[in-house]
C-alpha cells in the first residue's frame, strides 16, 4: 500500500475501534455457534461414531467450495489421530476418483445448505454400494440429509459476515463437528501418545516418542575410550579426537569405571595437577549417571538436566559401554 492509501485508510477507520468491534463480534458469532453444537451430541452422533468405528476400509470426507477445505482438514485430522481417512473433491469424484471409494468405507458429505450439485452427483453410485453417508448439513429437508444413514445438524443461526454471505460460522461449525468425532473416535480406540507420535514422525512429539538414545549416541570408533593407566593429558588428546568434550574410562572389558568431562579437567587446573603425569583416575568421576541405549531420547534430556550434566555414558545392564550420547547429539537430532 502507497503512502497516499495508507494515510486514506488510516482516515477512513480512525483509531481502528470499528475494526476491533468487529473482530470480536465475528469471535463471538463463531463462538455461539460451535457452542450450540453441544445441545445436539446426541444418539445421531453415537450412531456415527459407531459407524466409523465400524469402518472396515476407511472414511472418504467430501465437500464442495471452502466446506472441501474444511473436509480436509476433517480427513487429515482423523487420519492422524487413528482413523484412516483421506479427501476426495466432489467434481473430480465424478471424473473417475470415485473409484477410489470401496464397499467398506464410510462417507462423509459436508455441505451447510445440503443442495450441493457436485457432492448430490455422487449419492447414487455411493447408495449402490451400500456405502453409509454420514451428512454434516445445515438444513435437515435437504437431498443430503435425506439421503444420509446419519445426520449431524451443524446448522447456525447466521454468518459472521455482516452480508450473511461467507461460509464463516458455519465452516467453523463443520469443522468443529469433525474436531468432535475425531476426538471422540480416538478415545474410543484407545489411542496413546505412542500411536500419535507414530503418525508425526516429523513432529516434535514424534522426536519425543520414538526416538531411543541408540538412535543418536556415538557409536563404534565414535565412543572416546581410554584405559585407566593414561595420563590426563592422553585423555584430553583422545577427547579432542572425538570432539565429544568428555572420555569413558575402561578396562579392558569396556567395563565403564568413570567419565572425565570438560568440568573435570577445569578441577583439574584449579587444584593445579600436572595434566602430563596425573591419572586419569585421579581426576575422573567415579561411573556417574548413565543411560541404556533402549531408554527414550527425551529421558536422557531429563537426566542431563536433573543433574546439570552434559553427557551420558550409554551401558547395558554388565555396565559394558555400548555408546555415549551429550546435549549437542541431542540437539542435532531435534530431541530438545
Amino acid at each position: 500500500m502507497c503512502g497516499t492509501e495508507a494515510m486514506k485508510a488510516s482516515a477512513e477507520f480512525g483509531d481502528g475501534e470499528h475494526l476491533i468491534e468487529l473482530a470480536k463480534a465475528v469471535l463471538q458469532t463463531e463462538a455461539e455457534a460451535v457452542l450450540r453444537l453441544a445441545g445436539r451430541i446426541d444418539q445421531h452422533f453415537v450412531a456415527a461414531c459407531r459407524l466409523l468405528l465400524s469402518c472396515k476400509g476407511r472414511i472418504v470426507v467430501s465437500g464442495m467450495g471452502k466446506s472441501g477445505h474444511i473436509a480436509g482438514k476433517i480427513a487429515a485430522t482423523l487420519a492422524s489421530t487413528g482413523s484412516p481417512a483421506f479427501f476426495v473433491h466432489p467434481g473430480e469424484a465424478s471424473h473417475g476418483d470415485l473409484g477410489m471409494v470401496r464397499d467398506e468405507d464410510v462417507f462423509i458429505g459436508i455441505s451447510n445448505s445440503g443442495n450441493s450439485p457436485e457432492l448430490l452427483a455422487l449419492l447414487p453410485t455411493i447408495k449402490r454400494m451400500s456405502v453409509p453417508l454420514i451428512a454434516f448439513c445445515g438444513q435437515r429437508a435437504s437431498p443430503l440429509a435425506e439421503a444420509a444413514s446419519v445426520y449431524l445438524d451443524i446448522s447456525v443461526e447466521r454468518e459472521a459476515c455482516p452480508m450473511g454471505l461467507a461460509p464463516t460460522a458455519s465452516t467453523t461449525a463443520a469443522l468443529a463437528m469433525g474436531d468432535a468425532l475425531a476426538i471422540a473416535l480416538l478415545n474410543a480406540r484407545g489411542f496413546t501418545e505412542e500411536d500419535f507420535a507414530r503418525s508425526h514422525p516429523g513432529g516434535s512429539l514424534g522426536r519425543k516418542l520414538l526416538l531411543r538414545v541408540t538412535d543418536v549416541m556415538a557409536k563404534g570408533e565414535q565412543i572416546p575410550l581410554v584405559d585407566p593407566q593414561v595420563t590426563v593429558a592422553d585423555a584430553l588428546l583422545e577427547s579432542s579426537r572425538s570432539g565429544l568434550g568428555f572420555v569413558l574410562v575402561v578396562d579392558k572389558n569396556r567395563k565403564l569405571l568413570g567419565i572425565f568431562t570438560d568440568g573435570d579437567l577445569r578441577r583439574s587446573i584449579d587444584q593445579q595437577h600436572d595434566l602430563r603425569i596425573t591419572p586419569i583416575t585421579t581426576v575422573m568421576t567415579p561411573t556417574g549417571q548413565t543411560i541404556r541405549a533402549d531408554e527414550l531420547a527425551v529421558s536422557a534430556v531429563a537426566c542431563m538436566e536433573q543433574h546439570r550434566i552434559s553427557a551420558l555414558p550409554v551401558v547395558d545392564d554388565e555396565m559394558i559401554v555400548q555408546g555415549a550420547v551429550n546435549m549437542h547429539l541431542l540437539l542435532a537430532a531435534n530431541v530438545v
